[in-house]
């Protein structure tokens, strides 16, 4: 296949474009050239920003082409009118942000989905990230109707996860003393490595599906216990946990950055996506033992001095620690 995508050097376009070439078909890059340039030096790379230099791209044929990067409605309707007949089929990576009640468990791809008080808004935030990727969604189907395949991920976490949400988990993990976990440890987790990701986007890329999926995991319920006990078990981390409710968690404003990937009550939905569909499509997971020891050997590859954006520093989580202990009376 001839695929075009959009992105494809940072972290789930990096590995759509591994698999790509390893299962042989032609990739053609389309990006600033700012991230990873020096990464797939044998594949054609079309230089540009989309905001603006589109018609690089007129004249010219692919199978597919594969966005990993659109948030914003315009951005694919431009897209797509530049591409309409030159791509035999348009994948969008959505997100399962796009449901109308976050806080409902085993929802399904036909579930309400969220609708914005100004749909002409192009301010990405976190409360019109996910109508802002409806409206998307939305736009790809208006103009490609049966030739649109939408992938809603979870959570996409792995090695070169620029987000610094998972790796926060695993690094903290082989710190060891105490560490502060939220919540409970029968709560629920759900996330997809990247290359699980990829392969099953690759799969329908290749198949020419037209559908939705939710593509999230793993296939087997995963409680935060397990996962940070997994964390501490692959790392080593002489490591006790110490888990912190959710008033706790509200009080001292620890929601999104501090604690990376858990969710309120409001949102816990977010974390209970019903996966059937792709797993009667061929979704798979590797193991998380694979996932956490890949994460960890990335994370101490990086300089010393990388800033990490989410997570807490030791300093504060000893504070925060100590106020539990203390209105606890432990």
């Amino acid at each position: 296949m001839r695929l075009l995508i959009f992105g494809g050097t940072q972290f789930v376009g990096r590995y759509i474009t591994e698999a790509a070439l390893a299962a042989g078909h032609e990739v053609t890059l389309f990006n600033r050239g700012r991230t990873n340039s020096d990464l797939f030096p044998q594949v054609e790379k079309i230089i540009g920003d989309r905001n603006q230099d589109l018609d690089l791209l007129r004249g010219r044929e692919w199978d597919a082409c594969i966005d990993v990067n659109a948030y914003v409605p315009r951005v694919v309707r431009e897209a797509l009118e530049v591409l309409q007949g030159a791509i035999g089929q348009y994948v969008f990576i959505s997100t399962i942000s796009v449901y109308a009640d976050n806080s409902v468990p085993d929802q399904t791809e036909d579930a309400p989905l969220k609708t914005l008080d100004d749909p002409t808004t192009e301010a990405i935030t976190p409360e019109t990230y996910g109508g802002l990727k409806v409206l998307c969604e939305q736009a790809a189907q208006e103009i490609m109707g049966d030739r649109t395949l939408i992938i809603r991920p979870g959570f996409v976490v792995g090695p070169h996860d620029h987000t610094d949400r998972f790796p926060y988990w695993v690094r903290r993990a082989a710190q060891g003393g105490e560490m502060l976990a939220p919540a409970s440890p029968d709560h629920p987790i759900q996330f997809i490595d990247a290359r699980d990701l990829a392969a099953f986007t690759l799969r329908h890329t290749e198949a020419g599906t037209n559908d939705i999926f939710h593509v999230t995991g793993p296939k087997t319920p995963l409680t935060w216990g397990a996962l940070l006990q997994t964390c501490i078990d692959v790392t080593g981390g002489d490591t006790r946990l110490t888990w912190v409710d959710e008033d706790f968690i509200k009080a001292h404003e620890l929601v999104g950055l501090g604690l990376p990937m858990w969710a309120t009550s409001e949102d816990s939905g977010l974390l209970r996506i019903n996966i059937n569909k792709a797993l009667q499509a061929g979704l798979t997971h590797r193991p998380l033992t694979e996932t956490v020891h890949d994460t960890w050997v990335w994370d101490k590859s990086r300089p010393a001095d990388v800033e990490h954006r989410f997570g807490l520093t030791l300093e504060r989580e000893a504070e925060l620690l100590q106020l539990w202990h203390e209105a606890q009376g432990t």
